[in-house]
């Protein structure tokens, strides 16, 4: 196998801070431009050498205006179909930039026990975005969210220290792209939502919390009453104080406010992105806007690292709904794989291996029927794996489940026949050299 590199080449060098987050990393990789290598050999290559070759010479052509044209099929117009396997390279960029607005809400978050203000978010508004890593996005935040935990609390938790008591926090934020080339590049305003995931001590109780119960989100008549989701989410989303205004209110009141301001302008799309409990919410979130909000833009979700959060009947309502949901799922991250049990693939289609699993499976389906612990896997999935990236240097639930994690996965991602890009380009240099030894 011979290698033959063509000129000119481009290096860009770029010193990014330690304290800044992962995903700026992946901008740099994403956003320039970097002269490729290409294989030449006597034999044709094989299946994955082939999809490493077209991925980068795909992102190496990639006109700039293509997210304009093909955004509503990257936001599941078409329900993702011939984009995740092989993963589309204008989907990744799209994939990593809402992780981006997620870290952010991470980045933003005031996590200091000791501090006066912790649960609450560390930035003002004008300033949340950019001090928090993701500079000149174009986007600009308009209103700060909040969670609330209906748990009471006990007398004796007073004497416990105030972050035990924290009854409700700071969990993300909404924004609004307001800058005209961002507008033209995206091809539409665009509003995000973006949540973060489990971090005060009410909050973890509130997951423990895991059984279902009605989705009482809205008083719709025609909702029907097998809709039903985990009591913690639901909890979150819906509660309040005198104080602190709830999830669900402070997002349609805000929602509604940018759409009355932007609605007659031009193209709009609502994309709500979360990760691990923001997930559930983001989820939450989408069906009580659609069935809320009349004449709603386009509305997705892109989730990571979510675990379960409503049974079949919920997941089939939200696809009559319309609503298009990408979730992002590590295969070795176990919080995907809760809470509750599950029993059917994503189609609603038992296994049917053979015929004693097809019994155990109908026989279990019939033992937890009328349970509140029957969840459904909701949206379309993006699976991933760490044992396919040779970087990570330890697999355990924590590093499993941190979004760096899954944002250094779905930018080393190219298709589930072929190895990780980083692991490929390995396997490709360690065959020439083979070859040159012959």
């Amino acid at each position: 196998m011979k290698l033959t590199f063509k000129p000119p080449f481009r290096f860009k060098l770029t010193v990014i801070p330690p304290q800044e987050p992962l995903y700026r990393y992946y901008f740099t990789i994403l956003n320039n431009t970097i002269s490729t290598p290409t294989i030449k050999t006597n034999k044709p290559p094989n299946k994955w050498e082939r999809l490493l070759v077209d991925f980068d010479q795909n992102h190496q052509a990639r006109p700039p205006n293509q997210l304009s044209k093909r955004w509503l099929e990257y936001h599941g117009i078409k329900n993702w179909e011939g984009l995740l396997d092989p993963l589309d390279e204008g989907l990744r960029g799209e994939i990593i930039r809402y992780g981006s607005f997620v870290e952010a809400a991470y980045q933003s978050f005031n996590f200091d026990p000791s501090s006066s203000t912790y649960g609450a978010c560390r930035y003002r508004k004008s300033k949340m975005l950019e001090w928090s890593g993701v500079v000149g996005c174009g986007y600009r935040v308009t209103k700060n969210l909040f969670a609330t935990s209906s748990i009471p609390l006990p007398r004796w938790l007073e004497k416990m220290p105030r972050w035990m008591q924290v009854q409700s926090s700071w969990i993300g934020y909404v924004a609004v792209c307001e800058d005209e080339n961002e507008i033209s590049r995206l091809g539409r305003r665009d509003i995000v939502v973006a949540l973060r995931g489990t971090a005060t001590c009410l909050e973890w109780l509130e997951n423990l919390r895991a059984t279902l119960t009605h989705c009482n989100v809205n008083n719709k008549s025609d909702v029907k009453q097998e809709l039903m989701v985990e009591i913690g989410v639901l909890s979150l989303y819906t509660s309040g104080t005198t104080t602190c205004p709830s999830l669900q209110h402070s997002l349609q009141k805000e929602v509604l406010r940018l759409l009355k301001m932007y609605g007659d302008d031009q193209p709009l799309s609502l994309t709500i992105t979360g990760h691990s409990l923001g997930a559930s919410l983001a989820i939450l979130a989408a069906y009580d806007i659609n069935t809320t909000i009349k004449h709603s833009p386009h509305l997705s979700v892109i989730s990571f690292g979510g675990p379960r959060v409503g049974n079949p009947s919920f997941r089939q309502h939200l696809e009559k709904q319309g609503i298009k949901i990408l979730r992002i799922v590590n295969s070795d991250d176990l919080i995907t794989k809760v809470p509750g049990f599950f029993v059917e693939d994503h189609d609603g289609k038992s296994h049917k291996q053979n015929d004693r699993v097809t019994y155990i499976t109908e026989w279990i389906k019939m033992l937890v029927k009328d349970s509140r612990w029957v969840y459904a896997n909701i949206g379309h999935e993006l699976r991933l794996s760490s044992r396919d990236s040779l970087q990570l240097n330890s697999i355990n639930i924590a590093t499993c489940h941190d979004l760096k994690t899954y944002l250094h996965l779905v930018n080393g991602f190219v298709s589930s026949t072929c190895p990780f890009r980083a692991g490929a380009r390995k396997m490709l240099k360690k065959a020439s050299t083979i070859s040159s030894l012959k």
